[in-house]
């Protein structure tokens, strides 16, 4: 018990730096997922037949494949069958390709729910904003978008509380996210060698985060019940 107290310090400093990678990872799929998603939403929705068809294979390849397997060939493939090691070697090049591994993958993801959401919308909104003289974009911002913030909220916070969990598999490309700083003391770290425990604490750390999105989607979910009828 003595030396766990005397580990617990040094395990906490550690996950701390490594959950900051994670929330950080989070933050810039959030910034980056959430108008691609929207953007791709649009494409698969488009008239234009090879638009919509080129987008829908997209987002059937991405949502398809493991996530894990987009992180390895986004990260490996342009070094080693390209010949040109765009991210390098350190742990900012490591960021970079996860970032944009996650990015496309939920955004994939997020535009099938925009997609859900707007598409679930009645026609007759659309008709009636061309009656009146809007464009397009004008019904979408005016009229359609509060309506589908409205109704995808709950799919996307839960995509988004996943988010925050799937983040760990950027491990397998070396970044050293916060279950990389917790598995690092099974084998040696900061003159720590075979403790597990550390790992367990990473749970926490999740728990707590993920709880705190549960508290703030439910928060949006209760202001936006004025949809109710």
């Amino acid at each position: 018990m003595q030396l766990f107290f005397k580990q617990l310090p040094i395990v906490i400093e550690s996950l701390n730096i490594g959950f900051l990678q994670t929330l950080k990872l989070f933050f810039v799929t959030l910034l980056g997922a959430l108008p691609l998603g929207l953007l791709i939403a649009h494409g698969s929705m488009s008239r234009v037949k090879p638009i919509s068809a080129l987008t829908r294979v997209m987002v059937w390849i991405v949502r398809g494949s493991p996530l894990m397997i987009q992180l390895l060939i986004i990260f490996y493939f342009p070094g080693i069958v390209l010949g040109n090691p765009i991210w390098g070697g350190g742990e900012s090049g490591r960021f970079a390709a996860a970032s944009v591994a996650f990015i496309i993958n939920y955004a994939c993801y997020f535009s099938e729910i925009y997609r859900g959401g707007i598409e679930s919308l009645p026609i007759g909104q659309e008709e009636a904003g061309m009656v009146l003289g809007m464009t397009p974009a004008q019904i979408f911002l005016h009229v359609k978008l509060s309506q589908v913030i409205k109704r995808i909220v709950p799919p996307m916070s839960n995509e988004i509380i996943t988010l925050v969990k799937d983040t760990s598999l950027s491990r397998i490309i070396a970044l050293q996210e916060i279950i990389w700083a917790g598995q690092a003391f099974m084998k040696s770290s900061r003159g720590i060698s075979g403790a597990i425990w550390p790992l367990f604490f990473t749970g926490v750390y999740y728990l707590a985060c993920n709880g705190l999105l549960t508290l703030l989607f439910g928060w949006v979910e209760r202001k936006l019940s004025y949809y109710k009828v």
